[in-house]
């Protein structure tokens, strides 16, 4: 008897010392009441500080967000524009919660109706969107199923568009900031989701932005809020300040405006100990390129994304960036052609790597413009 429990006592000391090893242990922030959390580093999707960040929850109309990606993807895809009429089926206008109280037969144009999913919440202009795209609520739930296993999330599934309690839909704090880190690729939609006030119907009815960081934390441009009895008080925002953007998801917040203190601690944690080092901006000049047989000598190259990494404060000159740009190319050149990279380096170490790209199209040029060129390199030399 004394063998087994020694041998049951050494079995539970190894289980826990596996459970530390492999990174799942956490320690709750104590200023934070949310029942999950989770702060990201937009840029390079590193979780800075999380709880119970893989707990399956009722997301509530945070739910809303994923809807508002697969809605603008269509528009960039050329399915549909925002002009386009969207027409209110029963099914919408059945809808309760939150709403724009859409009418039988009444018609609205498509981009009405995704900016009242993105500052008004409305559950019946999810319906609308969901079937004038895919012809069913259903058809349009699958795809926002598919849409997460393309994301890779591990603890979610969508029963609605919308977020309303329904058996088996949930999600986690950290799938919600992948699905948020997903949308900053759709300025679209942070455009929508930071405007504070909209009037719709020629101002007849006017929503207000449910995300009040709007107004309360300095730099905030997105994403959505959440609430039901089941879910308790969610939000997915992001903030981004000095070039440094972070997202954070709280969950299940135990009271009234607690889902927006819960993420202004988050952001106060990340922006007082993190930073941002910008080496180059987004589209910036890095370098210009020679131009072979084209109808212009050299074109500019720049970068396809931000060339910069997070650094903990104070470790800032750890971070370095490394150019690599070819010399010479021979046209026709694409906008948008790979012409070389750039590495962001934190200790040695490759944190970042990002595209240089020629900034417009470079045709090719006539024999005469040749035969121009090569008389003015040989006399006029």
């Amino acid at each position: 008897m004394r063998v087994e429990k020694r041998a049951a006592a050494f079995v539970l000391i190894l289980l826990m010392l596996l459970w530390v090893g492999t990174g799942t242990a956490q320690t709750k922030m104590e200023s934070i009441k949310a029942d999950a959390y989770v702060l990201m580093d937009a840029d390079s999707g590193s979780i800075l500080e999380g709880f119970n960040q893989d707990k399956r929850l009722a997301p509530a109309s945070m739910t809303k967000l994923m809807t508002l990606i697969l809605a603008v993807e269509a528009l960039e895809d050329g399915q549909v524009q925002l002009t386009d009429n969207v027409v209110t089926s029963d099914n919408a206008w059945m809808m309760g919660g939150s709403q724009i109280y859409l009418a039988p037969g009444e018609t609205m144009s498509y981009e009405d109706m995704l900016i009242s999913i993105a500052v008004g919440s409305a559950n019946d202009a999810c319906v609308a969107v969901a079937e004038h795209l895919e012809g069913t609520h259903q058809s349009f739930v699958d795809k926002m199923n598919q849409k997460a296993t393309e994301l890779g999330l591990q603890n979610t599934q969508f029963i609605n568009s919308y977020g309303l309690p329904a058996e088996g839909h949930y999600t986690s704090a950290h799938d919600m900031a992948i699905i948020a880190r997903h949308a900053l690729a759709h300025p679209r939609i942070l455009e929508y989701s930071s405007i504070k006030q909209y009037n719709l119907r020629e101002g007849k009815f006017v929503l207000y932005n449910t995300n009040k960081l709007l107004w309360w934390y300095e730099g905030t441009d997105g994403f959505k809020t959440g609430w039901t009895n089941e879910a308790k008080y969610c939000l997915t925002s992001t903030v981004k300040r000095d070039g440094l953007r972070l997202i954070a998801v709280v969950m299940a917040s135990p009271e009234v405006r607690g889902h927006f203190r819960d993420s202004m601690e988050l952001y106060n944690y990340g922006f007082s100990k993190y930073a941002y080092k910008s080496f180059f901006a987004r589209d910036s000049v890095c370098g210009v390129v020679q131009v072979g047989k084209g109808v212009e000598d050299s074109v500019e190259a720049v970068a396809l994304d931000d060339v910069g990494s997070i650094y903990l404060k104070g470790e800032k000159d750890n971070l370095s960036q490394t150019q690599q740009l070819i010399e010479y190319v021979d046209a026709p050149v694409s906008k948008g052609q790979k012409v070389g990279e750039m590495q962001v380096l934190e200790d040695g170490n490759v944190v970042k790597t990002v595209d240089i790209v020629s900034a417009k199209d470079v045709p090719k040029g006539g024999v005469l413009r040749e035969i121009k060129k090569m008389f003015a390199e040989t006399f006029l030399l």
